[in-house]
């Protein structure tokens, strides 16, 4: 349990801290956005062929464990994150901003 916690913080910390980049940089909301859902998506897909090519492909029951939480838990948080935005239309009304 504390492991899914710890990961749902990093999970959270990097969507704020991707975001809060974004607006430094000085990019529009729907970008930000689109910046958000791709800065930190590359958990599980670059995590396992290059814990094998480490590690060797025996050895990575345990120590995968925690990347697979974490992939779990960022699919969660993105779904309810994506559905707030859609919501809120937030991406809409940037796109409206820029047009006017």
């Amino acid at each position: 349990m504390l492991l899914v916690v710890l990961m749902a913080i990093i999970v959270v910390f990097m969507l704020w801290l991707t975001d809060q980049m974004a607006k430094r940089l000085g990019f529009n909301r729907a970008d930000r956005i689109t910046i958000q859902f791709c800065g930190s998506k590359k958990s599980l897909a670059a995590g396992l062929p290059m814990a094998i090519i480490i590690f060797g492909a025996g050895s990575l029951g345990l120590m995968m464990l925690p990347i697979m939480i974490f992939h779990q838990v960022q699919l969660m948080i993105c779904t309810w994150l994506a559905g707030r935005y859609a919501r809120l239309d937030v991406v809409g009304a940037a796109s409206a901003k820029e047009v006017q």
